[in-house]
């Protein structure tokens, strides 16, 4: 057993745990650059680490009642479809090099564009109250549960592209559609959302490309009781706090592999 995996695996299963955000933003980088694992290995790897590690808390979440059922409900409705039409798109055309250059500077540049959004969270809330359709008109309940399915679908690719975004992007669209929800609600919610993706997503990469098992194991040894801890704290944490960590988290998570990327080229 790799202490340092262990010890990876302790990190982002605590930020998980805490925030909802981390199975993939923050791991992959860490398997890419840290272990040198290859990129669609990482990736299939990392969705089994994610799904695992957010089924590990999200017990926690709903005897908490936090979960937001229905939005879950109109994610999945976009996301495992679009995760299923992705799987079969890889299966037939597999990446090369300069795709998954592409497609890791583009995750970078939208994980600081989501920090930026959940650092500036209340500005954010704001807008998004005002541009809500009044609840009086007939079609105001319709426009929310429209937008999630589609919202679900882009997460739903993103995540088996690259098994970053379900937590990253997640919280961010589920703040402009429902500002209303609170950050523990938000974290709750986006992590019942991202397990059946997740796990549909390895599955579909461990036909595809295989993942290392022994990495894996490593990874959920110090993940697991360490997600425990941070949904505990999550849950006392005040909202701004709350707030301020998941941006800055993201933010380290997007500079970081902008760098990665930059002195690759």
């Amino acid at each position: 057993m790799d202490g340092l995996q262990v010890a990876a695996g302790a990190l982002t299963g605590f930020v998980v745990g805490m925030t909802g955000v981390g199975g993939g933003a923050l791991m992959t980088p860490i398997l890419l650059l840290g272990f040198g694992t290859a990129p669609l290995v990482a990736v299939g790897t990392d969705l089994w680490f994610a799904a695992i590690t957010k089924l590990a808390v999200s017990g926690l979440h709903l005897r908490q009642r936090l979960i937001d059922w229905p939005v879950v409900t109109r994610l999945w409705m976009g996301s495992l479809p679009a995760s299923a039409l992705t799987l079969a798109w890889m299966a037939d055309r597999q990446p090369d090099d300069g795709h998954l250059v592409w497609v890791k500077t583009a995750i970078a540049l939208a994980v600081c564009l989501t920090a930026a959004s959940l650092l500036a969270d209340r500005p954010l809330r704001a807008l998004a109250a005002r541009a809500s359709t009044p609840p009086t008109l007939p079609d105001a309940a319709r426009y929310p549960a429209a937008a999630t399915v589609v919202a679900g679908a882009i997460l739903g690719g993103l995540v088996t592209l690259t098994s970053v975004g379900a937590g990253a992007l997640g919280v961010v669209l589920l703040v402009r559609l429902y500002p209303r929800l609170t950050p523990q609600r938000l974290v709750a919610t986006d992590i019942a959302h991202a397990i059946p993706l997740a796990l549909c997503a390895g599955a579909g990469h461990l036909a595809i490309n295989g993942i290392d098992a022994a990495l894996l194991r490593d990874l959920l040894t110090g993940s697991i009781p360490a997600a425990l801890v941070g949904a505990a704290v999550s849950a006392r944490l005040p909202h701004t706090l709350l707030r301020a960590i998941i941006g800055t988290v993201l933010l380290v998570i997007g500079l970081v592999m902008l760098r990665g990327v930059l002195a690759a080229g």
